[in-house]
């Protein structure tokens, strides 16, 4: 009998804008990382990828010090709240919206 999978579940809804922010200042994930390690966090581009690609959970320090990076306040790096009614029903699911 096969093996049956856990649900893919979602871990932060930050990571588009995240990247789309990072692409906007045409830095590389590792450039972007190892910027961030320059502030103190601890973080690798493998983890911040995780972070872009929502299977990593996002600690609001961590965000602080992203949007820092990026020149942008932290806000911005959020979903706004008719966004966030739109893709809550998927995010309680576990299931990222492409």
């Amino acid at each position: 009998m096969a093996k049956r999978r856990k649900p893919y579940r979602f871990l932060n809804s930050a990571g588009p804008l995240i990247r789309k922010a990072r692409l906007r200042r045409r830095l590389t994930q590792v450039q972007l990382a190892a910027r961030l390690q320059i502030l103190g966090l601890v973080m690798d581009q493998a983890t911040y990828s995780k972070i872009e690609l929502q299977t990593r959970s996002l600690f609001d320090f961590e965000l602080a010090l992203i949007a820092k990076t990026l020149g942008v306040p932290a806000g911005d790096l959020l979903p706004g709240t008719e966004n966030l009614k739109k893709i809550l029903p998927s995010l309680y699911q576990g299931k990222i919206k492409k």
